[in-house]
């Protein structure tokens, strides 16, 4: 099995708290409900249930900014078998347009057969129709309507 962890082509898992607030700033543009301090503390909360955080880091003028990112974990369930899901994928607004989200996805779905997933899903909100456009041209099929409703309880 190749180490996909290692970075290769600006691309890499993030693990060091320092790493990890340094996608902050890209989050921010898909999440922009959550805020700075509270961050690190929710994704090591995520951590411990297989949440990823992989980051696509600027090779160029700003080598090692944060250009795009993907959280995401493995699971399994009836319906789809054994699964990659992404939760986020976002590339920085002024950075789109330039391969980042194809080459997240390209990792990411090797990263996920090496690991005997069958399938990767994501769900994104109906008002991104730019990012629906981009999934679509990328292989994925719209296959469902995502419902939700908010609950009084829990944690952040």
């Amino acid at each position: 099995m190749r180490d996909l962890s290692a970075p290769a082509a600006g691309l890499g898992l993030v693990w060091r708290d320092d790493e990890i607030r340094a996608c902050w700033p890209v989050m921010r543009e898909l999440r922009p409900h959550l805020d700075e301090s509270g961050f690190l503390a929710r994704v090591r909360r995520q951590q411990q249930q297989g949440y990823r955080l992989l980051c696509a880091r600027d090779t160029g003028v700003r080598a090692g900014a944060c250009i795009a990112l993907a959280g995401f974990r493995c699971g399994e369930n009836l319906a789809w078998g054994r699964f990659l899901y992404v939760d986020d994928l976002v590339t920085r607004a002024d950075r789109r347009s330039e391969g980042w989200g194809r080459r997240l996805l390209g990792w990411l779905g090797a990263w996920a057969v090496e690991r005997g997933c069958t399938a990767l899903h994501l769900d994104s909100g109906m008002q991104r129709v730019d990012a629906h456009r981009f999934y679509e041209r990328e292989g994925l099929a719209g296959t469902g309507i995502h419902f939700a409703r908010e609950l009084a309880a829990g944690a952040d």
